[in-house]
């Protein structure tokens, strides 16, 4: 996530903007205020994502507290006015129209720790979050460094690396429902969590997170157990020790810089979504059939990577197959490629536009799907555009 506040407009001209307190009645009659947020109109986007592509909005708000990311989502709702919710940008494609309607940018600040139990706003930055976690000695989220973006956004992905998931950290997520026009507490078991998914992503439309709880583990400053091989391999332990957190946390920062996972406005290979497909999960047949392609085109003795899922499927490595399918490190002769360090992250190299990037991440799709029988799917929100 990019600096907060008005950070990402320096060195611009800033767009019709205005700081003001407006009552606006609701469908019921009831009045409600908006106060102090910062409105913009025709304003950019691209400043506000990762990959600094798209458009700008007709209009975009910067909510600061909860109850005006509430009012701004009742007053869109109430005009039937289109809403798009901004938090850390780290997961958007927004096309290069831009975004005709409300752009709402969810900036709240809260980090509550009391003994294990930890309560962070939506707007929280995540990384920054992980790192006071360390700093207290507790054990659950370490593994999770580096991820770009806000709190809110983690339960809606299950966001995941290095053998971690928040889903098995959190306990809840305070949203407010567009459906029932309340705010509601969903616990971890009615959050449908999956790989990369989520009943919030599932229904994109109706639930807006506002703050999300975690139950964390007093390892007395000891990491988690460490599932993920490469961090174990890395640390020179098996999978399953224990490390000191801030190690696990350190080492892990190191393996995502050294992949351009790690945002650094002078690394063009960060200026990325980071992961842009997901890991594809197959099952039984799928996973044969694929294997058989695998062998035609590389041999008989080539194994693929294969992960047995709970369920019975197969997941297996989008890296692995973008890279066998001949899109290596670095792909691409135009402004948007294959990242250097990671064949994983499709790469905005500069002065790149939204459909230069699109059009690299349907070659790489048609050129996987031609090669191996498997389609990939983006892992980013694509706003006003489509694969």
């Amino acid at each position: 996530m990019w600096p907060r506040g008005n950070a990402h407009l320096a060195g611009r001209e800033r767009p019709r903007g205005r700081t003001r307190q407006r009552p606006r009645p609701d469908r019921r009659g009831r009045s409600r205020t908006l106060e102090h947020v910062q409105e913009l109109h025709d304003a950019p986007l691209a400043p506000l994502t990762t990959f600094r592509l798209g458009g700008p909005a007709t209009r975009l708000i910067t909510a600061t507290t909860d109850a005006e990311v509430i009012a701004a989502v009742r007053e869109a709702d109430d005009s039937g006015t289109p809403l798009l919710l901004i938090g850390g940008g780290s997961n958007l494609v927004i096309g290069d129209k831009g975004f005709d309607g409300t752009a709402l940018r969810i900036a709240t600040e809260g980090f509550e720790l009391d003994g294990t139990r930890l309560e962070l706003a939506a707007g929280e930055v995540w990384t920054d979050a992980v790192a006071r976690v360390v700093e207290a000695g507790l054990a659950g989220i370490e593994c999770l460094a580096g991820i770009p973006g806000s709190a809110g956004a983690t339960p809606i992905q299950n966001v995941g690396a290095y053998g971690q998931e928040v889903s098995s950290t959190i306990t809840e997520v305070i949203a407010y429902d567009r459906k029932a026009h309340e705010t509601v507490a969903i616990p971890n078991a009615e959050c449908d969590f999956s790989y990369r998914h989520s009943r919030f992503k599932a229904d994109p439309d109706r639930f807006v997170v506002l703050r999300v709880r975690f139950a964390l583990e007093d390892a007395q400053g000891m990491s988690a157990p460490l599932k993920y091989p490469e961090t174990a391999r890395t640390l020179g332990v098996q999978a399953g020790d224990r490390v000191p957190a801030a190690v696990a946390r350190e080492t892990v920062l190191k393996l995502r810089a050294g992949k351009g996972m790690v945002l650094d406005p002078e690394d063009h290979d960060s200026w990325s979504a980071g992961s842009f497909f997901t890991n594809p999960i197959l099952s039984e047949d799928e996973f044969t059939a694929f294997h058989a392609r695998v062998a035609d085109r590389l041999g008989p003795d080539v194994a693929p990577p294969a992960f047995p899922t709970d369920d019975g499927r197969v997941k297996t490595s989008a890296a692995w197959l973008i890279d066998k399918a001949g899109f290596t490190k670095g792909y691409g002769e135009g402004p948007a490629r294959i990242s250097t360090k990671h064949t994983l992250a499709l790469t905005n190299r500069g002065g790149a536009t939204t459909e230069d990037l699109l059009a690299l991440a349907r070659e790489v799709v048609a050129g996987v799907r031609d090669a191996f029988g498997v389609t990939l799917v983006n892992e980013p929100v694509t706003v006003g555009v489509s694969l």
